[in-house]
C-alpha cells in the first residue's frame, strides 16, 4: 500500500531542524535565535543580528567589532568586482542583483557570510544609483552597514533617524523560517555547491511576487486612497470588484504579522524625528478598514497586515525609491540565507523529495 503523503507546496512538511528562527503563525510570533523580533529590531544593530545568526550568540565588544569590520571588507571587495557598465541593461533590480552576485566566486573569498552580505548591499545600491542617473558610490568602511547602504543608495549623507529606520527593517527581515528563498538556498547547499550559488538561487526565489516580491503596490494603494476618510469606501469597492488588498494576509500567520508591528513602530519613531507626512496615519486607517472589510467578507479566513504593508511606508519614508524595495529586502535577508547555508553544511544531507507520477501509462 502506498503510504506516501503528498502536500502541494510542502505545507506542514518539516524539512530541517534549525536553531535560526521560529515562525509561530497562530500566536503571531517570530523568534530569531532565541530572541523575539520585537526585542531585536530598533534596539540591535544589523551587525549584531548577523553575528547572532552566524554564530548563535549576540556578539558584543570586540566580537561585534569583528563582524562590523568583516561586513565592511565585504562591501569594499564587492565594489572592486562591480561591473557598473552592465547595470543599465537591467530594468529590474533583482535581475541586476542576481547577475552581479553570480560573478563572485568562492575562490575570490566570497564563500564567507560577511562578504556575501556586504556584496548584496553594494550591488543593490549600485543598481539603484545607476537607475537614478548617477554613478555607484564606493563603500565607506567606517560607517555601519545600514548607514553605508543608505548612503550608497541615495547618495546623501547618512541621516541618523533614517538609518535607524532602515536598520530596524534590515533586522526585521534578516531571517524568517523556511521560506521559499531560504529553502532554495538550502537545496543548492545540500548538493555540495558553493555559497555564491546558493545565494544566487535565493535571490531568484525572492524575486517572485508570491514571496518577497511586491511591497511597492502598497504605496500605490495609499496614493489612490489619499486620505483616511476615504479608506473604508475604497477598500469596499476593491473587494466588490474582486481585487486583492495589498499587504494583507500571509501564508503562515493567522493573526497580524509581528514584523508589521515592528515596522509600524519604526515608522512612528521616524515620524517623531522628521516632519510628519501623514503616511502613518493613512496607513493605520487603511489597515483598520481592510481588516474590518476582510473579516466581514471572509469570516473563516484570517487576513491581517503582513510585513509588506508597513515595509512600503517605512522604506518610502527612509528615502528609497519603490523600485529598490525588493533588492533592499535581499540586503537584509541575505544574512539569514548565509546562516542557513552554514547550518545545512553542518547538519543537513542532500535534499531529494519524492514526486507522484500522474502521467499516462506506457503502451503495453
Amino acid at each position: 500500500m502506498d503510504t506516501t503523503v503528498t502536500r502541494s507546496g510542502l505545507d506542514g512538511v518539516v524539512v530541517a531542524d534549525t536553531r535560526l528562527s521560529e515562525v509561530d503563525g497562530e500566536r503571531g510570533r517570530l523568534v530569531v535565535a532565541g530572541h523575539d523580533i520585537e526585542r531585536l529590531a530598533g534596539a540591535t544593530a544589523f551587525e549584531a543580528v548577523a553575528g547572532l545568526l552566524w554564530s548563535g550568540a549576540l556578539p558584543q565588544g570586540e566580537a561585534l567589532e569583528a563582524v562590523r569590520r568583516a561586513l565592511a571588507e565585504g562591501r569594499v571587495r564587492a565594489f572592486a568586482q562591480l561591473k557598473a557598465a552592465e547595470l543599465p541593461r537591467f530594468a529590474d533590480g533583482m535581475d541586476a542583483l542576481r547577475a552581479a552576485t553570480a560573478r563572485l566566486t568562492a575562490e575570490d573569498g566570497f564563500d564567507a557570510p560577511a562578504r556575501l552580505t556586504g556584496a548584496v548591499a553594494v550591488y543593490a545600491a549600485a543598481w539603484a544609483r545607476v537607475r537614478a542617473g548617477g554613478r555607484p558610490l564606493a563603500p565607506d568602511p567606517q560607517l555601519s552597514h545600514a548607514a553605508d547602504y543608505l548612503r550608497m543608495l541615495t547618495g546623501e549623507p547618512a541621516d541618523p533617524a533614517r538609518v535607524a529606520g532602515l536598520e530596524a527593517y534590515l533586522v526585521t527581515v534578516a531571517d524568517h523560517g523556511m521560506n521559499a528563498s531560504t529553502f532554495a538556498a538550502r537545496v543548492v547547499t545540500s548538493t555540495g555547491s558553493d555559497a555564491v550559488s546558493a545565494i544566487v538561487a535565493a535571490i531568484g526565489a525572492l524575486k517572485g511576487p508570491l514571496h518577497g516580491g511586491a511591497p511597492g503596490p502598497v504605496l500605490d494603494m495609499l496614493d489612490a486612497i489619499g486620505e483616511p476618510a476615504r479608506a473604508a469606501r475604497w477598500i469596499e469597492a476593491e473587494l466588490a470588484a474582486g481585487r486583492r488588498i495589498m499587504g494583507m494576509g500571509h501564508r503562515i500567520y493567522r493573526v497580524r504579522d509581528p514584523r508589521a508591528a515592528v515596522l509600524e513602530g519604526a515608522l512612528a519613531r521616524l515620524e517623531q524625528a522628521k516632519p510628519a507626512t501623514g503616511r502613518l496615519a493613512l496607513a493605520r486607517a487603511v489597515e483598520r478598514a481592510a481588516e474590518g472589510a476582510l473579516r466581514a467578507k471572509y469570516p473563516d479566513r484570517p487576513l491581517a497586515a503582513n510585513v509588506e504593508f508597513y515595509t512600503a511606508v517605512l522604506l518610502d519614508a527612509v528615502g528609497l525609491d519603490r523600485a529598490a524595495f525588493s533588492p533592499t529586502f535581499a540586503a537584509g535577508r541575505v544574512a539569514g540565507w548565509c546562516a542557513h547555508v552554514l547550518e545545512q553544511r553542518a547538519t543537513g544531507r542532500l535534499i531529494r523529495p519524492a514526486s507522484r507520477y500522474v502521467g499516462p501509462a506506457p503502451n503495453a
